[in-house]
């Protein structure tokens, strides 16, 4: 298992989520940031704004992806 936090991974705020892939964490992400915006909360709307600009650009979605893919190989093991 690895840790990453919302915050590395585009959000708002420090909240940790662990799992074994990168496909996991990015799906805890996704279903944090979606409590979030149902929620209203307004740093985390202001990153899902970022996040839909930068999806804007296939490319640099990519790119983005490969770096937080990246990221998360290269962390150690919990």
């Amino acid at each position: 298992m690895k840790t990453m936090t919302c915050r590395q991974l585009g959000g708002a705020c420090d909240e940790e989520f662990q799992a074994a892939t990168f496909e996991e964490m990015a799906e805890l992400s996704k279903q944090h940031a979606m409590g979030m915006f149902s929620q209203g909360d307004q740093a985390h709307l202001l990153a899902g704004e970022k996040m839909k600009e930068l999806m804007q650009d296939s490319g640099a979605m990519q790119e983005w992806f490969a770096s937080k893919r990246q990221e998360f190989e290269n962390l150690p093991e919990d």
